[in-house]
């Protein structure tokens, strides 16, 4: 069996376009937290550029910066997780429906709102004719990408896989979210060790990965498992000991473990859980640094992985008052909603 390697990584999030975790000052996080927009006229024409969506351009750049890290050429496979795609241009069709009385509209909004539309790009921007595959599945959306490509390098053909999530903000889309109570409503406060206040701190971003099969000098790390799933068939500390044992692991194994908490109180009841789970492990969360999106949890593997290749554990990143002795073994769990959860098992190469 096949190992499936982390060998370069490209991201686009709302921290600053050359953001370091180990060194740059965090930008404070906000109720709505568009991402920090990169130059992409190296990349994109201007022309083409003023007609693509943020998340298509987000991705394409992503994209590009994991496989320039990689020094991959050819991944034979292009595999994306969505949560809403790209939002921004199914509201402007909308809109142009309702303007124009549903009379003489243009398709261009409409062809590139649907959500393989980032993959399309990369596929084409890259003249890649390989399996392209884009995965819509909630807060698993990502998950369900790195799985697809983790079963890919380990049991198929493949060798070199590009994936990536990718999620963007819309007016329209917000506006409903705080209808409902999804987001933080205006003045409150976005707190994500003791949460007083439901909902989100919505954000949006790109992150991408180039995966093999071959470990180089510059991997960041080895996925170990993926596991993904809607509920807990039984007690929470039984499915992690049963996830870890097939991996030959018991908690104590573990060197630290990343938590997708997100600000909103009712669902830190399961990130409660979680610290009493792992009361002698170091955690760690990150989105106080990214935000809170379907696909968040890209950014997260993101900062376990460079965190596992640098072999340093950032005080910004600590969620509890634990250190390492060594940074080998890395679980990340997230989930959405008490639905939509996800083990990732890290490890160093």
């Amino acid at each position: 069996m096949k190992n499936c390697y982390i060998n370069g990584i490209g991201n686009v999030s709302i921290q600053s376009v050359d953001f370091d975790v180990f060194e740059s000052e965090i930008a404070e996080i906000q109720i709505l937290n568009k991402a920090q927009q990169p130059s992409y006229k190296d990349l994109i024409a201007p022309a083409m550029s003023r007609r693509m969506a943020k998340g298509v351009k987000m991705g394409i750049y992503a994209a590009n910066k994991a496989l320039f890290n990689a020094k991959m050429v050819d991944p034979q496979a292009v595999i994306v997780g969505t949560g809403l795609g790209c939002i921004e241009d199914s509201e402007k069709f909308l809109e142009a429906i309702i303007d124009n009385d549903e009379q003489f509209l243009t398709p261009t909004a409409f062809i590139q709102s649907t959500h393989n539309t980032v993959a399309a790009q990369i596929a084409l921007h890259l003249q890649c004719k390989a399996y392209n595959f884009t995965y819509v599945n909630g807060s698993n959306s990502f998950e369900s990408a790195l799985f697809d490509a983790f079963m890919q390098l380990k049991h198929f053909n493949k060798e070199n896989i590009l994936i990536g999530g990718v999620d963007e903000i819309a007016p329209y889309t917000f506006s409903m979210y705080e209808m409902i109570g999804k987001v933080k409503q205006s003045g409150e406060e976005v707190n994500f060790k003791n949460p007083q206040t439901k909902g989100i701190a919505l954000a949006e971003g790109a992150t991408f990965f180039a995966l093999s099969n071959h470990k180089t000098n510059n991997s960041y790390a080895e996925v170990l498992d993926v596991m993904l799933f809607n509920a807990f068939k039984d007690n929470e500390a039984t499915e992690i000991n049963t996830f870890l044992a097939k991996n030959n692991l018991s908690v104590s194994d573990l060197d630290v473990v990343f938590f997708g908490v997100n600000a909103d109180v009712h669902q830190q009841e399961f990130y409660n859980r979680m610290k009493a789970i792992f009361n002698e492990i170091p955690q760690a969360y990150y989105q106080h640094i990214s935000g809170s999106y379907d696909t968040a949890s890209a950014f997260g593997l993101k900062v376990a992985a460079e965190i596992i290749q640098k072999q340093q554990y950032p005080k910004v990143v600590q969620y509890n008052n634990i250190e390492p002795t060594k940074i080998e073994k890395i679980l990340m769990i997230n989930q959405f909603n008490n639905t939509d959860f996800s083990f990732v098992l890290l490890s160093k190469c």
